[in-house]
């Protein structure tokens, strides 16, 4: 991901802007996999959250990637962390085969890029579907992409100024 001033980075800190669960608190930004220690190094009595998968790197291409980052996250979970991880939508299938969707302190993420986005007419919709028809879900669910793109759920580029590398 191009983010100026976030070149070779692998953590910084600031609030969290975007609207989930951990929207305002003071977060760590974790980019790749570490040892829990030298996270833990980063962190201090002001943040109550921390965001894995910062600048998009969350993409394991093995089974010991996957481990790596579950134990990551899981390590801080289990030391009652609040926890998000920026899921690209193509791992989403693969992902739910993790424990880590069953702690209420974990916040999945997927990420849905769709550039362009203001280009899009009015009556597009946006439809959560299944895999394949009747698969694994009830049914599917059609939105506005108009209405999905409410005020109250938007965070301008902005925003994400306000973050300090480490």
């Amino acid at each position: 991901m191009n983010r100026t001033g976030h070149d070779n980075t692998d953590f910084f800190v600031g609030t969290e802007v975007e609207r989930t669960p951990a929207y305002g608190m003071q977060t760590l930004f974790v980019v790749g996999t570490h040892p829990a220690a030298h996270i833990e190094q980063h962190l201090n009595e002001d943040i109550d959250h921390i965001f894995f998968g910062a600048n998009h790197s969350f993409n394991p291409r093995s089974f010991a990637d996957w481990d790596s980052w579950e134990a990551m996250i899981a390590y801080f979970l289990n030391n009652d962390y609040l926890c998000t991880l920026d899921i690209p939508v193509a791992l989403a299938e693969q992902f739910l085969e993790s424990y880590l969707i069953e702690s209420d302190l974990f916040i999945p993420q997927i990420r849905v890029p769709l550039p362009y986005i203001k280009q899009w007419n009015y009556n597009t919709m946006i439809k959560l579907d299944d895999k394949d028809f009747a698969a694994t879900n009830p049914g599917v669910w059609c939105h506005s992409l108009h209405d999905l793109m409410d005020r109250s759920t938007y965070t301008d580029w902005r925003d994400y100024k306000g973050d300090k590398t480490l």
